[in-house]
C-alpha cells in the first residue's frame, strides 16, 4: 500500500522575489527585515542593497581577481549540507574576529530537517582541496548572496569577495535580474565590503518609501538621519546595554 509522502514547503520564487524587493532577507529558515543595530553600545542604521546585473559592468580590480583566482576550479551545485563544509567553516570561523554562528548547519537550518528555501551552493577547489563556498538562495528573477567562508591560508586570493563574483556570473548566465548581496551599515565599514563587485550597478532601499534608489554615500545618510529621526534623543544617548 502506497503512502502518500509529506507536503514539505517552499517558498517560491516569485515570493522570494518580492520580500527580497522589500528589503527582507534569510535568517535560518524564516524572512525577516531590520533597520537598526546595536553595535559596541551605540546604535547603528541598517541599508539593504542590491544590484542590477543588467548593468554590472567590472572595472580593473574585480577583472584582476577574476585572473588572479583562475586557477581555481568551481562547481556549482544544490546545496546539501556535508561534513566537509563543517570542517572548512570551523577553521574560518577561527580565523575570524567578529561573532558567527557555530556552524553552517546553525547559520542555515538552526534545527530544521527540510530546507524551505531554493539553496545552491558554489565550490572553489585548489587541487581537489575545498577551499572556499559561496552559498545563496534563487528566486524567479534574483539571487541572495546567503554565506561565504573560506580556508584561511587563502586569505591572500580576497575568496570572499571573489565568490560575490561568482555569484554575479551565475545570476548573470541564467539571465537574473538582481543580485542581493544584504546590507551595508552607515558610519561602520566592516560591511562595506558588499560594494566592491560593481558600484555603478548598485541601489540601495529606502525603507522609508519602499523604493530602491542609486546607491551614494549620500543618500545612505538622508536615510540613516529620517530613521534615527523617529527614536528618543534620550534613547540614543544613553548605553544600549543598560
Amino acid at each position: 500500500m502506497a503512502a502518500t509522502p509529506p507536503y514539505l514547503p517552499i517558498i517560491r520564487g516569485d515570493a522570494l522575489d518580492f520580500y527580497l524587493s522589500q528589503g527582507y532577507y534569510r535568517m535560518h529558515q524564516d524572512l525577516f527585515t531590520c533597520r537598526f543595530l546595536p553595535l559596541d553600545d551605540d546604535l547603528y542604521t541598517v541599508h539593504w542593497l542590491r544590484l542590477m546585473l543588467s548593468q554590472v559592468q567590472y572595472g580593473p580590480e574585480q577583472r584582476r581577481l577574476l585572473r588572479y583566482n583562475e586557477r581555481f576550479t568551481t562547481v556549482i551545485r544544490p546545496f546539501r549540507l556535508t561534513e566537509e563544509y563543517e570542517e572548512l567553516y570551523a577553521l574560518y570561523r577561527s580565523s575570524i574576529t567578529f561573532d558567527a554562528p557555530e556552524t553552517v548547519e546553525a547559520f542555515l537550518l538552526a534545527g530544521a530537517t527540510h530546507n524551505v528555501f531554493t539553496t545552491e551552493v558554489i565550490e572553489v577547489r585548489d587541487e581537489g582541496q575545498l577551499i572556499a563556498v559561496g552559498i545563496f538562495d534563487s528566486g524567479a528573477r534574483s539571487i541572495a548572496g546567503i554565506m561565504n567562508f573560506y580556508h584561511p591560508a587563502y586569505r591572500k586570493h580576497s575568496l570572499g569577495k571573489y565568490l560575490m563574483l561568482l555569484k554575479i556570473n551565475q545570476a548573470l548566465h541564467l539571465h537574473k535580474a538582481y543580485y542581493y548581496p544584504g546590507y551595508l551599515v552607515h558610519r561602520y565599514p566592516k560591511f562595506d565590503y558588499k560594494l566592491f563587485p560593481c558600484l555603478a550597478a548598485t541601489e540601495v532601499f529606502d525603507a522609508a518609501t519602499g523604493q530602491w534608489l542609486p546607491f551614494s554615500w549620500e543618500a545612505v545618510a538622508a536615510q540613516s538621519a529620517e530613521l534615527l529621526a523617529d527614536w528618543p534623543t534620550d534613547y540614543l544617548n544613553n548605553d544600549l546595554t543598560e
